[in-house]
């Protein structure tokens, strides 16, 4: 999800990033609990992807999977 993320980053459809990211947040969360990756891993690539998005869309609210 995280490189569907980054891909939909370099796209012009501010709805399919916002899936795609709030999706890619979600999962990332649910690898540092379960333990698939440290939890300072996720925590750094979930700020790497919402740095993205907030370069791209300033002052944008953070997307969320409880949005859609």
């Amino acid at each position: 999800m995280v490189t569907a993320a980054r891909a939909a980053l370099e796209a012009d459809d501010r709805k399919a990033i916002e899936a795609t990211l709030a999706q890619a947040l979600v999962r990332l969360d649910s690898a540092a609990t379960s333990g698939v990756v440290h939890k300072n891993n996720a925590a750094r690539r979930k700020s790497r992807l919402m740095a993205a998005f907030h370069a791209k869309y300033p002052g944008a609210p953070t997307p969320s999977a409880k949005a859609g």
